[in-house]
Order: C-alpha cells, then sequence, then structure tokens
C-alpha cells in the first residue's frame, strides 16, 4: 500500500493538531523505543486492528482532510507506525473514514450525531489517554480516566496535548506514555472524525500516571504475622566457656542462664527436653536443673539468692577463700573465742571483771551492758578472748553476732532467779551457731538460791547436767564473792583443747566487726575480731560500706599495736565511715579494689533507703501530739530522727522500737546515726516533724539553740529500756509526769591547772548561764557523753564561789574526774519535773 509522505499527507490548510504523526519527532527527553505504537488491548471502542488485502492503488482523500496510516501499513521513512483513531468508520477497503471539517460528527446519511445521554462531554473528558504501566511523563495536566485513548497531538510532552474533539481545543491529561498521547473525541460507530483543532494549553492538574492503589499495610501485616516464626539459635559445641566462677541467681530462667554460660536459651531448653524436662524459656529452673546444664557444657556456677548475685560479685573481686579452702599444713593453734551470755543482772559482766582482775561494771550505765565488750586474757600459757554481750532484750542482734563468731558460750544463770526468756534466746543463738555450751550457775552466796531448780530447768530445755548423767558442763560460782571461778576457766580450756582450733595467720585478714563508733578526734573506729589472717597497719580494708587504709591498731588494753593475729579482738581506725556491727571485714588485695567494694555496697544502701526515707518523710506526728490523734480516732506516724553513741545500740534501739508499732501507731525512722546531735538533726527534725532521740549523746549548744527555736523536742536518754519505756507510754497515752533537765549553765575548759593533792582543775569560761556549786554536771567532748558527776569545787582567782555568771572566768573541780582536755564543755543541769496534761 502507498504510504503519504510528508510533504503529500499535510495540506496546506492543515492545522498542526490534523499533523500526520508519522512525521512527529519523538522528544529528546523520551527514548524512542517508549512510544508504543499499538493500540491498549481491552480499551473500549477499540476495534481490532484489520490488515488490508488488496493491492490496488489507493483514494486519495477529500481535499482537507488528511487520511490516517492503515493498519498494517509499513511506515513512512523516518516515522513510527500509529494505530489509527478509535471509534473511526472504515470505508471501502477497510480505510477509516476521516471525519468532516469542523461542525459536530455526522451520521452517513449526512444528519448531525446528538451528544449523549447528559450532555456533551465535559472539556477534561474529550480526551481519553490510557493509564500505562510505563513510567510516568512530566506532564502537568490532570490524571486521564483508564479505559480511553488520544487522538494524534503535536503538543510539547509532558506540557498538556491538543483537545480532543473538533474546534474544542481543551487541554488533555497526560497518558500513560511520557509526553502524553495524541488527542481527539470518542466517536460512535458510523460517525465521520472532524478537523483536528487547535492545539491545547498546557495542563495545570497534578502529575499523571497510574491511579493510586489503597494500602495493603494490614493485609501484609495478617500475613506476617501467620508466617511461622524463625528457627531457633544454637551455640556450637566449640563454643568458649566463661572462666572462674559464674554467679547464677536462683529461680533464673533459660533467657537468663544462657547468656550467662555464653550459650543461647535453645541451647538450655535443647538440653533439658533431651533430659526429660519441659520447659521454656521463660520459667524458673530448679537448682538441679541449672547445675545438670553447667556440668553439661563444663562450666562452674555458684548459685546464689535472688538479690545477692551483686555482693557475690563483689566477694570475687575482693577473693575471699572459704575456711574448707586453706591448706591443712598452714593451719596452727589459735586462742579460743568464749562468749558470755546469760540474761540482764545475771552476773555476766562482773563474772568478767573477776576473770580480768577489772571493774567493767560501774562505767555502764544502769550496771547493764549496752555494748559488746572484747578482751583477752592469759590463763595457763594459754590466750583466752572473751566477749561480754548485753543481756537486756534489746541487744538480741548483738547476742547474735557473739553467737555466730564463737567458740564457746559460757551461759550465765542467776540461782535466785533461774531460766529467763532472755536466757532461752541466747540457748536459741548458741545452738543455731553449733558451738559447745558451758552453764554457769552465778549467785549460789544468796540465801535464796537453789541451783537443783535451775539444773531442772535446764533439763527441760535440753541442757542435762553432767552430774545427772548428761554432757552439759554445769559449774556453780559466785561472781561477787570469786567462787568457782578457777573450775570454771578449767573447764573452757579443757573444751578448747578438745576442739582442736586452728587459723591460718599468714595471708590476708578476714573476720567480722564486733561494734563500731565515731570517735571525736579520731573518727570512725571498728572494734574487730580477726578470725583467720593477720591484720597490719596499712593495710587495705572493707567492711560493709566502710573501707579505707588502716591507719592504727588498739588492743583491748589500749595500747597501739603493729599487727593483730587470729582471735584476737582490735580497734581499727582509717576507715571511711562507721561500719555496720556485724558485718564481716576482708583486707582487700589492694586501696582501688577497696574503694570499689565500699562505694557500690554504698550505693545500694543508699538506694534501698530512699523508699523507706520517702515514706518516713510523709505527713506525722510529734512524739507530744500522739496520744491527741490516737482519740481522734486516726491513724498516726511517729517520726523519730535517732541518735547513738555507737552502731550496735542504734541497732538494738531501732529494733526495739519496731517492736511497738500498732494498728493506730506507726513509727517511721527519718534518719539514724551515730554521733552527737547536730543542727542538721534539727533541722531535718523541724522539717519532718520528727523527735529527736539521743542514746548517750548529747546536743551541741547550736542545736540545742536552734531546737528551741523551731520548736523541736529533743529526749536523750543513757539506759536503752528507759526509751523503750517512755515512748511506750507515750504511744498509749500513759505518759505520767516526769522530771525535764534544764541546763542552768555551760563553760569551756581553756587550761588545765594540776595541784598536788587535789589533782586536775579546769581553768574554764563561762558561756552561758550560771555554775553553781554542787550542781549536777555532763563533762562532754564534741557532743559525746565523757563523764557525769557533780561540781565538787568552784573558786574564782583564789576564794571559793558559790556560784559564777556567764561572762567569767572561774576555776572548777570536778570529783573523781582528771582527764581534762582544752576545749571540753562543763555543763551544770538541774531535774524540774513537768506535769503531764
Amino acid at each position: 500500500p502507498a504510504t503519504a509522505t510528508p510533504a503529500t499527507a499535510t495540506p496546506a490548510t492543515a492545522t498542526p493538531a490534523t499533523a500526520t504523526p508519522a512525521t512527529a519527532t519523538p522528544s529528546p527527553l523520551v527514548p524512542a523505543e517508549e512510544v508504543s505504537s499499538t493500540p491498549v488491548p481491552g480499551a473500549p471502542g477499540t476495534p481490532a486492528p484489520e490488515v488490508a488485502t488488496s493491492a490496488g492503488p489507493t483514494t486519495a482523500p477529500p481535499p482537507g482532510v488528511q487520511r490516517p496510516a492503515m493498519p498494517g501499513a509499513p511506515p513512512a521513512p523516518g516515522a513510527r507506525p500509529v494505530p489509527p483513531p478509535p471509534g473511526f468508520m472504515r470505508g471501502p477497503g477497510g480505510r477509516p473514514i476521516p471525519p468532516p471539517p469542523g461542525g459536530p460528527p455526522r451520521s452517513a446519511t449526512g444528519k448531525p450525531i446528538p451528544p449523549p445521554p447528559g450532555g456533551a462531554p465535559r472539556e477534561d473528558q474529550r480526551s481519553g489517554a490510557t493509564s500505562g504501566s510505563g513510567p510516568r511523563g512530566p506532564g502537568r495536566g490532570p490524571s486521564s480516566p483508564p479505559g480511553r485513548t488520544s487522538a494524534p497531538s503535536t503538543g510539547r510532552p509532558g506540557m498538556g496535548r491538543p483537545s480532543g474533539g473538533p474546534g474544542s481545543g481543551g487541554p488533555g491529561g497526560p497518558g500513560g506514555s511520557p509526553g502524553g498521547g495524541p488527542g481527539g473525541q470518542m466517536l460512535r460507530p458510523g460517525q465521520v472524525p472532524g478537523a483536528g483543532g487547535r492545539p491545547g494549553g498546557p495542563g495545570r492538574g497534578a502529575p499523571g500516571g497510574p491511579r493510586r492503589r489503597k494500602s495493603g499495610g494490614r493485609r501484609r501485616r495478617n500475613r506476617e504475622e501467620l508466617q511461622p516464626q524463625g528457627l531457633p539459635v544454637y551455640t556450637p559445641d566449640n563454643a568458649p566457656i566463661p572462666e572462674g566462677e559464674i554467679i547464677i541467681e536462683r529461680g533464673s530462667t533459660a533467657k537468663e542462664l544462657g547468656p550467662k554460660l555464653n550459650r543461647s536459651a535453645a541451647d538450655v531448653v535443647r538440653f533439658l527436653l533431651q533430659q526429660g524436662e519441659m520447659i521454656t524459656a521463660t520459667q524458673t529452673l530448679s537448682d538441679d536443673m541449672i547445675e545438670l546444664f553447667a556440668a553439661e557444657i563444663g562450666a562452674t556456677v555458684q548459685l546464689v539468692n535472688p538479690g545477692e548475685a551483686q555482693e557475690a560479685t563483689l566477694q570475687q573481686l575482693l577473693e575471699v577463700l572459704d575456711q574448707e579452702d586453706e591448706d591443712e599444713a598452714n593451719l596452727q593453734p589459735r586462742p579460743p573465742v568464749i562468749t558470755v551470755m546469760g540474761h540482764v543482772d545475771h552476773g555476766k559482766t562482773l563474772l568478767l571483771d573477776r576473770i580480768r582482775s577489772a571493774n567493767v561494771v560501774e562505767g555502764e550505765a544502769g550496771g547493764i551492758t549496752q555494748h559488746i565488750g572484747a578482751y583477752q586474757v592469759e590463763r595457763g600459757g594459754r590466750m583466752l578472748t572473751f566477749i561480754d554481750t548485753p543481756g537486756h532484750e534489746a541487744f538480741t542482734s548483738m547476742r547474735a553476732r557473739g553467737a555466730d563468731v564463737t567458740d564457746i558460750v559460757i551461759l550465765v544463770v542467776a540461782a535466785d532467779d533461774g531460766v529467763m526468756p532472755t536466757t532461752l534466746e541466747a540457748l536459741a543463738h548458741a545452738r543455731a551457731a553449733e558451738v559447745p555450751i558451758v552453764v554457769a550457775i552465778n549467785k549460789i552466796d544468796r540465801e535464796n538460791a537453789d541451783p537443783n531448780r535451775v539444773m531442772q530447768q535446764l533439763s527441760e530445755h535440753g541442757l542435762v547436767p553432767e552430774q545427772w548423767g548428761g554432757d552439759t558442763i554445769i559449774v556453780e560460782i559466785s561472781a561477787l564473792q570469786s567462787l568457782g571461778i578457777d573450775d570454771l576457766l578449767d573447764n573452757v580450756l579443757l573444751i578448747a583443747e578438745v576442739e582442736d582450733l586452728r587459723a591460718n595467720p599468714a595471708g590476708r585478714a578476714y573476720g567480722a566487726v564486733l561494734e563500731a563508733h565515731l570517735d571525736v578526734g579520731r573518727g570512725p573506729v571498728a572494734t574487730v575480731l580477726v578470725q583467720r589472717g593477720t591484720l597490719k597497719v596499712g593495710d587495705p580494708m572493707v567492711a560493709g560500706p566502710a573501707w579505707g587504709k588502716v591507719r592504727a591498731l588498739i588492743d583491748h588494753t589500749g595500747r597501739s599495736v603493729k599487727i593483730a593475729g587470729p582471735s584476737m579482738p582490735v580497734q581499727v581506725l582509717g576507715l571511711s565511715e562507721v561500719a555496720g556491727a556485724g558485718d564481716e571485714f576482708v583486707v582487700a588485695p589492694d586501696d582501688k579494689t577497696a574503694r570499689r567494694v565500699g562505694d557500690t555496697r554504698g550505693q545500694y544502701a543508699r538506694i534501698r533507703g530512699i523508699a523507706a526515707d520517702a515514706s518516713a518523710i510523709s505527713s506525722g506526728v510529734k512524739l507530744e501530739d500522739i496520744f491527741e490523734q490516737i482519740q481522734k480516732g486516726e491513724a498516726a506516724t511517729l517520726n523519730l530522727v535517732l541518735k547513738a553513741d555507737v552502731n550496735g545500740s542504734l541497732e538494738a534501739l531501732t529494733d526495739s522500737l519496731r517492736k511497738l508499732e500498732r494498728d493506730e501507731v506507726k513509727i517511721a525512722f527519718v534518719h539514724r546515726a551515730v554521733g552527737g546531735i547536730t543542727e542538721n538533726d534539727v533541722q531535718l527534725a523541724a522539717t519532718t516533724g520528727s523527735t529527736i532521740i539521743g542514746f548517750n549523746v548529747r546536743p551541741d549548744r547550736k542545736a540545742r539553740t536552734l531546737a528551741e527555736l523551731e520548736s523541736v523536742e529533743i529526749r536523750t536518754y543513757e539506759i536503752i529500756y528507759q526509751v523503750i519505756e517512755d515512748i511506750q507510754s507515750a504511744m498509749i497515752g500513759l505518759l505520767e509526769p516526769e522530771f525535764e533537765e534544764v541546763v542552768t549553765g555551760e563553760a569551756e575548759v581553756r587550761e588545765i591547772f594540776r595541784v598536788p593533792r587535789i589533782g586536775a582543775i579546769a581553768g574554764c569560761y563561762v558561756l552561758n548561764g550560771t555554775i553553781t556549786r554542787g550542781s549536777k554536771v555532763r563533762f562532754l567532748r564534741e557532743g559525746t557523753i565523757i563523764w557525769k558527776g557533780a561540781v565538787n569545787s568552784l573558786k574564782r582567782f583564789k576564794d571559793d564561789a558559790r556560784e559564777v555568771q556567764a561572762g567569767f572566768e572561774c576555776g572548777i573541780g570536778l570529783s573523781d574526774f582528771q582527764d581534762l582536755k582544752a576545749g571540753d564543755i562543763i555543763e551544770t543541769y538541774s531535774d524540774r519535773e513537768i506535769p503531764r496534761v
């Protein structure tokens, strides 16, 4: 068939919109191969392509009308074939009939074709570009509805295309091909296409392209959830095993156990399933399961209770060895540690006085022991270490500590009182420690003494005397008359020889803290008992959260020593803070390790105390307001600030006060510390509405003045059961009228004068009040009570004086006290009765 050339195909009157597409030059922005010449299959109104079979000459089109190229005809040189417009009528030979020039479309009879129902098509619907799957063109016209094709256009690619209908001139939407498809109007079968209109302007719509589909994210997620999970990951058998002993908490899961042993949770689950244990990765494991898996891979584990893993890790840093790990060849005999236990006022301390040939009872407030005393006595060429524990029921923890570090227990029972509740408690501590027990029946010199009744009571609790066929050594003594003491010591030495007590004196020292307090001028002081190794001056030491380098060692006689071997009690100076009574101490490998362990323990202790302190600072009442709030039927919280002279007393006081709690009254300890009462304590008490309880300590002058301004109640005691009775009476509203100590004068020691036959005279300057001869006096050293007595003599220059006012100097002589130092405070006071309302 003949193919029209560009010169003959376009008449002179043809507009650019009706030019033959075969002559159009492709856009330089779009590759030529992307311009499709194949009609979109399945598009509505698109007839199947027909191939002309006639080989005869072609008929020229009417003047002014361009004849489109026939389907299947070879393209002109330099042009690509263009499909016929959809909806064109075909004439004889299959050639499409072009539309008449201008005017509406007409039928074969020449009648105009009416517009379709609904009116003429809109301007934006006259061009029907088809959304293809190719890349989106750079055009900016509105997207074309799918299913329509466009007629030929000579508009610039991407800038819109000519309108579809004759004379319409409206902009068309971009097609699937780059730059848009050819423009044109949809024709019904039998219609004659009209002449092309003028070129359309650039489109102003959004970029064309395929219609956006709805997101299938939810469906995709559902499919992903239904997909099978990944296979478990197993560790190779040759994976390395952690060296050393691994700390594992009891009740760990497979997910927690696996990473600690360099294995995955799947390894643990698979192994236990092979052993017949049906477990999951999040199920807690028994001790046997953990040890079985560790043995399978060749690891060494140490099981600890939940919450103790951190402390066990710190113990590993300190490299603490058990007694069983010591080499037998290095063990040497050591002195026995003997603890004297029993009920209060049954003669324990007096017995120790007779053994030591000393007098300790008179130095104890109320005649009862309130601290743990440790002494060493030589007997028959051997050293004996004695520990005196308090007998009052408030000092349960002290007795427990004494039993934990002892080798032999001497249980003192009064022949007149018999077995008391505290006696049974001490017996329980001794049995828990699994140590031999020797019973000393004291006070046999009294008229109402009945040793047989005491032995009968002891037999009822499992202590059958040797005289009755049992195995308990019972010795009758009188500490006051020094009767039977030698027999008691001989039995103790016999038991110590049978026990064959040994320890390794070489290596780093290890032991227990018996007592600790804050000493003025010396700082924190800890009384420790060395259990193995040798403690030396300069050793880096850790005792609970306290750490430091040992600056000095003081033995029980007050002398400074350089070393302390096994079973030797000493006082240690140089710690960073007051150690806790009952804490173990150990010499660290170096200073850095000691500091790290101590700081870590202190940090955890502070974290644990945050919750308790926060609850304590909540709304509380003072001790004087407890009764009023109880009468209202409201639950009250008693806020207390506790200060004591030593750590053991502070602990005993805390435990005793906690036992006083009732449903109506709760006790909250806002602050507890060792040392004198300071301004910071008063400020804290004023902020939290607390009452300050001082045990064997006094407030300094500034703290007392601030307490009066802030109306903070300060109560000081020297005997622990007085504290308990007072607070218990206040809590139940039964406080009787009592006496209050009123400070009458305060003087500062400036100089010390030594007078023959008289002793030391304190040259003082009266700071406050009036110093009166014969008045009661407290001797204070940095807020701590050193001595109590009376003013024996008072002088102004060389003359005797009855009283000295503030602002004057005087000389004060104290009865039976000579340890005077410059800077000490002499405080006089009187007792004043306070009626209770």
